[in-house]
């Protein structure tokens, strides 16, 4: 008996019927409101709150050694694999994202609000539930990253990830101008408890969404599978050497930018301008810029191909540093604050881009939820672990010179790219097409 025809599966709309059909899910508005939620807690335990802590009156020292709460966005890939394998806690009728999502999300608004009502002159129980708003909010990140992956197939991937990232964006203006607005005008405590209730609206999306149907991981019996797999998977499909080459210019690629990120609030304190100016030009401004740079990082992968867009990207993260020492130079001036943004934020929002691109092309289909979030906790880890010591950095060598050092420290990135270079399927999975019976190892 001859075998029953294989159905072929109806062509997939190209062109702008694409475009539309994929902006048009669902899933598309939902991740507008989820890539808000992500994106509001991240300023609130990072820039925002530096210049809460600097008010007060802390240390330069003090305020980045405080920094490191932040580090749990950057460990996040040790507690995915337990988000893969088991429901959350109580809300398993809602489904393993959606429960996740929900409990996260719940946790985020409890912890902003303490710290809300603590403030600063509690500072042990501050610090605490300040490390408790990060844990959620990486935890937040990771579901959502999953969820995103999980909810539609891969042709609606991009438009996914475009309302998500714009999302986020408003995410981070609400968290960075809004909040500092209201503490302008109202005080701390009633700017972080309006960022608490602004959470509902992303709270309210991951209730009336959508449960992704379960992936294979989530079916493994094997505990120790669950977290060593998807590490495995990656050294044996890129090569032991490839692979480290990889993570470690992952970890090394936003330095240059993430070192700024502890002092750049006290920077702009310590030279001369109000919370409202740092409101309007660096956090409702330099967003816009950040979307526009966002926008020619996706257009230079297209037009340029991965290779050189990295690489303007990295260059970009470096020279843009270099604009701070006009303010440094130029106290007080708006232009002088304008341009240092408008460079820095074009160069952060198409170098941001491009790297989540290179990222998606290097994780697994199989492991994408733990691959992804192992990756984006490597591009955080060295600037994290950097930007808690630059308030010592600025005390021995000033502003001027910590900015010359930040610039300088993209040399590193430089020479790992040139040594990835001439591996071109790296940056363009699909310029190598292994055979079924060649070594996974020398793919790379």
């Amino acid at each position: 008996m001859s075998a029953a025809p294989v159905a072929t599966p109806p062509p997939r709309p190209k062109g702008w019927r694409g475009i539309l059909a994929a902006f048009g899910t669902p899933s598309a508005g939902t991740l507008f409101f989820l890539g808000f939620g992500s994106g509001l807690p991240f300023l609130l335990v990072g820039y925002t709150l530096s210049i809460w802590l600097r008010e007060y009156g802390l240390e330069l020292s003090t305020i980045g050694l405080l920094s490191y709460v932040s580090m749990f966005y950057v460990f996040k890939f040790l507690w995915a694999p337990l988000i893969d394998r088991w429901n959350a806690p109580l809300l398993g009728v809602l489904g393993r994202r959606r429960g996740w999502l929900v409990l996260s999300i719940a946790v985020l608004i409890a912890a902003l609000a303490g710290m809300a009502f603590t403030g600063p002159v509690q500072l042990a129980t501050f610090v605490g539930l300040a490390a408790l708003t990060a844990f959620a909010g990486a935890t937040q990140d990771t579901v959502v990253d999953a969820y995103r992956i999980e909810i539609a197939p891969v042709e609606a991937q991009g438009a996914l990830a475009a309302t998500y990232t714009l999302g986020y964006r408003f995410g981070l203006i609400v968290s960075g101008a809004g909040a500092l607005y209201i503490a302008d005008f109202s005080g701390w405590r009633v700017a972080y408890l309006s960022m608490a209730a602004v959470l509902l609206l992303p709270l309210l999306a991951a209730l009336f969404a959508r449960e992704p149907e379960q992936i294979t991981i989530r079916e493994r019996k094997s505990f120790g599978e669950a977290f060593v797999g998807p590490f495995n998977e990656f050294f044996r499909r890129h090569g032991v050497m490839v692979a480290i080459a990889l993570l470690v210019f992952v970890g090394l690629f936003k330095l240059p930018d993430q070192m700024l990120g502890v002092v750049a609030g006290p920077f702009y304190i310590d030279t001369g301008y109000s919370k409202a100016e740092i409101a309007t030009v660096s956090k409702l401004y330099g967003v816009w810029i950040g979307i526009a740079g966002a926008f020619l990082g996706g257009v230079s992968v297209a037009a340029l191909g991965m290779r050189r867009s990295i690489l303007i990207g990295a260059l970009g993260l470096s020279l843009s540093n270099l604009l701070y020492l006009l303010m440094a130079m130029n106290p007080s001036e708006t232009w002088a604050f304008v341009a240092a943004l408008s460079g820095d934020n074009l160069a952060l929002g198409y170098a941001g881009v491009v790297l989540v691109a290179f990222l998606s092309g290097l994780t697994s289909r199989e492991f994408t939820a733990t691959q992804y979030a192992l990756l984006v906790s490597l591009a955080n880890m060295p600037g994290k672990i950097v930007g808690g010591m630059s308030g010592f950095m600025v005390e021995n060598w000033s502003y001027v010179g910590f900015f010359v050092f930040s610039s300088l420290s993209i040399v590193p990135t430089l020479l790992l790219l040139a040594w990835l270079w001439r591996r071109r399927q790296l940056f363009e999975p699909d310029a190598v097409a292994p055979t079924d019976d060649e070594p996974l190892q020398q793919r790379a």
